[in-house]
C-alpha cells in the first residue's frame, strides 16, 4: 500500500506542477548541512590543490552534503584523475556536482564521480576526449595507450556511481557508436557500444535498438541537461539555486567556500610570469648582499623574494621541506665559495645547481614527468628557471661594470666606516675636508693597496688608512694580494694585481 501510496504523490506532483517527490518525502526529514565549492577555472596543478583544501576543509566542518559548483572546461588529465579520486572515497558525504552552464572535458570526468549530477536544462557536460599539443605547435588526439588508460578509469567510474558505462565511454572515444539494446527475455533496457556489442556473448537475447543521436561516430558524447536526465547521466534537472537547496534537503543559505585574498595571492605568485620575477630578483639581492657581507637591503630583499617563493609553493602543494633544504644547502656552498675557498671551483657550481635544481622542483609537481602534461608542465618549469638566470647573469655583468656609476646603489649595503688620514699630499683636501669626502676622492691614479676582501671582480681594497670599493679588469682576486689603481671614473676605481 505504501507504494501506491508514493505512486499517487508522484503522480499528483507530476500534473499540478508541485514539488518533486523527492522534495515532498525530505520535508518529513530533518534539513541537512550543505557546503558549496566553486570550481569556476581550468583544472591544473594549483586549481586542483586549492580545490582538495576546500574539500578537506567542508569535511572537517562536518557537513553532509558537499555541492562542486561547476563552471569549468577542464584541464590537466593527472590533476582530474587525483580530483575524482578525492571524491569517490569521500564516503561519509553526498557529493553532488551542480552544473548552471558547462562542465566539459576533465571538469565532466569529475562530475561523473560524484553522487549525484545535477543540471539546469541548458547547461552542458561532456567532450572528455584527451588531446595533446604536437611538436608543430597544433592539438591532435592522443596515443593509443593514453587513451585506453583514460577509458578504463572513465568505465571504472561510472560503474562506481551507477550510470551508464557505454555513453561515459563515449565522452572520451570519438569512435564508438552507441545504441540502446531491450532483453528480450527481461525488459531490461540499456546502452550498450558497438565493441560491447561484438564481444557480447548472449547477443541473441537482446534487441539492437537506434544509437543514440549524441553518441554517433566521429564525435564526443556532449548534451545538455534535459537530455541527460532522459538518458540517465544526470540524476535531476533544476531551474535555480534554490530548487537545488530543496532537491538536496539542506539548510538556506548553503555555506559557500570561496577563495580567499590569500589564495588568490598564492595563484599569482604561482604564474611564469611572477616566479620569473621573484626568482631573477632574488638572486640580484643575494649578490649585492654577498658583494658587502651584513643584513642590508639586499639580503632583506632576497629573503624576501625567496620566502614568497616558497611559501606560494608551499600551498600550491608543489614543494616541500626536501626543495627548501636543497636551497639552503646551495647558498652555503655559495657563501664558502665566495668567503672561504679562494678561485672557483666545486662548492661555487655545486652551489648554483644545488639552487637550480631546487627551484624547478618546487616549481613542478614531479621530477620525473610520466605523461605529455607532465613533461610538458616540467619543460616551462625549467624554461622559466633559466630564463630568470639567465637574466641574473646579465644584470650580474652589468653591476660589475658600473655598481660604481648607478646613483644610490653604495647605499644598498652597510659599509664600514671610513678613517680619513689627517693629511694628503693635497691641500685641497688637508684639515676637516677630508672627514667629508668618500674614500674613492681620495685615492689616485697609482696608488697601492691590499685586497681586504676577495674582488669577484668587485670587493674592497685597503690604501694606508682608506677602505675603499673597487673593480677589476675581470679578473678573480684573492685577499691579501697587492693591487694598484690603474682607472678611476667618477665613483668607479679600478685596479690591476701587481706581479
Amino acid at each position: 500500500m505504501r507504494h501506491f501510496a508514493l505512486f499517487f504523490i508522484a503522480l499528483f506532483c507530476c500534473i499540478s506542477g508541485t514539488p518533486s517527490l523527492a522534495q515532498v518525502i525530505n520535508r518529513g526529514t530533518p534539513a541537512r548541512t550543505g557546503v558549496v565549492i566553486p570550481l569556476h577555472e581550468d583544472i591544473n596543478p594549483l586549481s586542483g590543490e586549492l580545490l582538495k583544501q576546500k574539500f578537506q576543509q567542508a569535511i572537517d566542518s562536518g557537513a553532509d552534503v558537499i555541492v562542486l559548483d561547476i563552471n569549468s572546461p577542464g584541464g590537466f588529465t593527472y590533476v582530474t584523475f587525483e580530483l575524482m579520486d578525492m571524491v569517490l572515497d569521500a564516503k561519509q558525504v553526498e557529493t553532488v556536482a551542480f552544473i548552471e552552464k558547462d562542465a566539459i572535458s576533465g571538469a565532466a570526468l569529475l562530475s561523473l564521480a560524484c553522487d549525484r549530477i545535477i543540471m539546469l536544462p541548458t547547461a552542458r557536460i561532456g567532450d572528455a576526449g584527451e588531446i595533446v599539443m604536437g611538436e608543430d605547435g597544433r592539438f591532435r588526439y592522443t596515443e593509443a595507450k593514453s587513451r585506453s588508460v583514460l577509458a578504463q578509469k572513465v568505465r571504472d567510474t561510472a560503474e562506481a556511481t551507477g550510470r551508464p558505462i557505454a555513453l561515459a565511454e563515449k565522452m572520451v572515444d570519438k569512435d564508438l557508436v552507441v545504441f540502446a539494446a531491450t532483453n528480450k527475455n527481461t525488459g531490461e533496457k540499456k546502452y550498450i557500444s558497438n565493441k560491447e556489442w561484438d564481444a557480447l556473448e548472449n547477443r541473441e537475447e537482446w534487441e539492437k535498438g537506434n544509437p543514440v543521436r549524441e553518441a554517433g561516430k566521429e564525435m564526443f558524447f556532449t548534451v545538455n541537461g534535459k537530455r541527460a536526465v532522459e538518458l540517465g547521466f544526470a540524476d535531476e534537472v533544476v531551474q535555480n539555486r534554490d530548487d537545488l537547496a530543496k532537491s538536496l534537503n539542506v539548510r538556506e543559505p548553503m555555506q559557500v567556500i570561496k577563495r580567499t585574498w590569500s589564495d588568490t595571492f598564492v595563484f599569482l605568485l604561482n604564474t611564469g610570469f611572477a616566479t620569473f620575477l621573484l626568482i631573477a630578483i632574488g638572486l640580484i639581492a643575494l649578490v649585492i648582499e654577498l658583494s658587502a657581507p651584513g643584513i642590508s637591503v639586499g639580503g632583506l630583499t632576497s629573503l624576501l623574494c625567496f620566502s614568497l617563493f616558497f611559501w606560494s609553493r608551499f600551498l600550491g602543494g608543489t614543494s616541500g621541506w626536501l626543495e627548501v633544504l636543497l636551497f639552503a644547502l646551495g647558498l652555503i656552498f655559495i657563501a664558502v665559495e665566495f668567503f672561504v675557498i679562494p678561485g672557483f671551483g666545486f662548492a661555487g657550481i655545486g652551489g648554483i645547481l644545488l639552487v637550480l635544481v631546487s627551484l624547478v622542483m618546487a616549481s613542478s609537481r614531479g621530477f620525473f614527468p610520466e605523461t605529455n602534461e607532465e613533461l610538458n608542465g616540467l619543460g616551462a618549469d625549467v624554461l622559466t628557471v633559466i630564463s630568470a638566470f639567465g637574466c641574473f647573469l646579465i644584470a650580474l655583468f652589468f653591476l660589475a661594470r658600473y655598481i660604481g656609476e648607478i646613483p644610490g646603489l653604495s647605499r644598498l649595503t652597510l659599509k664600514p666606516g671610513v678613517a680619513a688620514p689627517a693629511s694628503t699630499g693635497n691641500s685641497l683636501l688637508a684639515g676637516n675636508y677630508t672627514e667629508q669626502l668618500p674614500a674613492w676622492q681620495l685615492v689616485n691614479v697609482g696608488d697601492v693597496g691590499t685586497t681586504a676582501s676577495p674582488l669577484r671582480p668587485s670587493g674592497k681594497i685597503q690604501i694606508g688608512d682608506l677602505m675603499v670599493d673597487v673593480v677589476t679588469e675581470g679578473d678573480f682576486i684573492d685577499t691579501g694580494c697587492e693591487v694598484c689603481v690603474v682607472n678611476m671614473q667618477g665613483a668607479k676605481v679600478t685596479v690591476r694585481k701587481l706581479s
